[in-house]
């Protein structure tokens, strides 16, 4: 193995030890997956949402939250899964983003939330590589392998998208 070799991989690896932390993990459809706790402002159930003409698809709409407009977005659709009805257990995770004028508080439109988890380094992959195929990677930090089971880590702010933050924050 070349020193180069060992140097990527180390470098690799300390990345995935900067992702180590608590992670708040919630469910869309059979698959889970996980946001930094440290972007999360609150977790609320399901509540009137308003359409906002000429957004994206994945855009649910805005709500009043104690007298501020907060931006919805539905996951289900940004992720390519079919809609689903509404339960008891879907909700809406208030988290606040980075965008090129300080912080934005937007909500995500989940099936349901499970738990909070510390998870180690060890417990942390790198994002896989579909090597030929062209599939964007990029909204996931890793994937945690807790008790046989996998759960997708997301980066909030690649969620939400540069653009999409722009537009909001200009509102």
């Amino acid at each position: 193995m070349s020193s180069q070799t060992v140097a990527r991989g180390e470098s690799g690896r300390k990345g995935i030890a900067e992702l180590a932390g608590k992670y708040l993990t919630f469910a869309l459809g059979d698959e889970e997956y996980g946001i930094s706790i440290l972007k999360v402002r609150e977790i609320i159930g399901l509540m009137e949402i308003t359409a906002v003409p000429q957004t994206p698809s994945y855009v649910k709409g805005v709500i009043n939250l104690r007298g501020r407009v907060i931006p919805v977005l539905e996951l289900r659709i940004k992720f390519g899964m079919p809609t689903q009805k509404y339960t008891e257990r879907t909700c809406i995770i208030v988290v606040e983003v980075g965008a090129a004028a300080g912080t934005l508080q937007l909500g995500m439109l989940v099936d349901s939330v499970s738990e909070v988890l510390n998870i180690s380094a060890e417990e942390i992959e790198p994002p896989p590589s579909f090597g030929s195929l062209d599939v964007d990677t990029g909204a996931i930090l890793g994937m945690a392998k807790i008790k046989g089971e996998v759960k997708i880590l997301l980066d909030v702010n690649s969620i939400v998208g540069k653009g999409l933050l722009e537009k909001f924050n200009a509102a």
